[in-house]
């Protein structure tokens, strides 16, 4: 009872696997730059996940950072969610860009369809929006917006491995979509990202950006960064591609379970899933409705933690409260209420595949007995 529970734990492939892969690139000498290893798994994640197109990255900023600069945007306003992860913001102000914020719709965290053509200027150039949770947007909508108006959409779906809807990959969608593989995601390559694309072209120049620019060894034809996967890595995530659906598996069985306790507790609500979604379970949020359940989310948070339960208040607080982005007109709480409203309410309970029965009783019975 006095062990801790995390919210999050890392998908780690066997140890011997992994060690037999080591051996294979100690014995080539060949550690990075477009490795065995690298190769292998673009095509298996290509594979696996259902797009053309896919370039790894060392990290999950870097695609979005690149995928901007492929699309050639590097003057105007991107229409985006105070509701994520900072990366998402960040990456649009390394590309000097101005992030605009929209409100979020209650139903699922993602970025309100309706609040973004009112936000459209003659500046605005691109929407970049975030499936939540892995709850994926309203394509269809964000998509004829930008239609309309000429813009471009990248996808940040760094929740969003493997997720499907109406048996297409979420991942298709818009112009571009990025992808996290860090240690806490569902699909892990220790830190890592990608981005996916929609044609062979793009997909040459994605990967001059993220080697320099080379072409070749004496032929630089842009200014990229480095960007690049290590071999050690690729092989990271080859190995933990084989059991990332026995993990999801997992990850089901503890939401429905969380499910089936909050439906009974007042005060207490999480997402619904959508309808022909097969979601891959990466977080829990919970909303605290403190008038209802007679707790803080706050005070739920520090309760858990006394127990050594640990979860995470997840997005807060929002983006747009931060320096240098509070200081935009868009950014105000006036502009945002139902994301200010969330992000004071959200906590993400304890949500991977090595929870075990014991561990969500636990987790339960702090939540439930008030």
């Amino acid at each position: 009872m006095n062990e801790r529970i995390l919210v999050t734990s890392p998908l780690l492939p066997d140890l011997k696997e992994f060690n037999r892969c080591l051996e294979q690139i100690w014995e080539s000498k060949w550690i990075t730059n477009n490795g065995s290893f690298h190769k292998q798994l673009e095509k298996a994640l290509a594979e696996y996940l259902g797009v053309e197109y896919i370039s790894v990255f060392t990290n999950g900023t870097l695609p979005l950072i690149t995928a901007l600069q492929a699309l050639g945007l590097t003057k105007g306003e991107v229409i985006t969610t105070p509701y994520s992860f900072v990366a998402t913001t960040h990456s649009i102000w390394w590309n000097q860009l101005t992030p605009v914020f929209v409100d979020v719709e209650p139903s699922t965290g993602n970025i309100d369809p309706e609040k973004i053509e009112a936000a459209i200027t003659e500046n605005t150039v691109a929407i970049m929006p975030v499936h939540v949770y892995g709850q994926p947007c309203d394509n269809e909508r964000i998509d004829a917006i930008a239609k309309k108006h000429g813009l471009k959409v990248i996808y940040d779906a760094a929740h969003a491995f493997g997720v499907k809807k109406n048996g297409e990959s979420v991942l298709k969608w818009g112009d571009m979509s990025t992808l996290s593989f860090h240690a806490t995601k569902v699909f892990g390559t220790i830190e890592g990202g990608a981005l996916v694309c929609r044609t062979k072209e793009m997909k040459e120049k994605i990967d001059h950006l993220k080697n320099f620019g080379f072409e070749d060894d004496v032929t630089v034809v842009a200014p990229g960064i480095n960007g690049k996967m290590d071999e050690v890595r690729a092989a990271f995530g080859l190995l933990n591609l084989k059991q990332v659906d026995a993990a999801i598996d997992k990850r089901h069985a503890v939401a429905k379970r969380y499910r089936e306790v909050i439906d009974q507790i007042e005060g207490l609500s999480y997402l619904e899933e959508q309808d022909g979604v097969r979601y891959n379970y990466g977080y829990f949020p919970i909303f605290i409705d403190e008038a209802k359940y007679g707790m803080s989310r706050d005070a739920l948070f520090a309760k858990l933690k006394e127990h050594n339960i640990f979860g995470r208040r997840y997005f807060y607080p929002l983006i747009s409260t931060f320096m240098p982005y509070n200081t935009y007109s868009s950014a105000t709480a006036v502009n945002l209420p139902v994301a200010t409203r969330m992000a004071n309410q959200v906590l993400c309970l304890p949500m991977h595949h090595a929870l075990s029965d014991d561990d969500v009783k636990r987790i339960i019975s702090v939540i439930d007995n008030r």
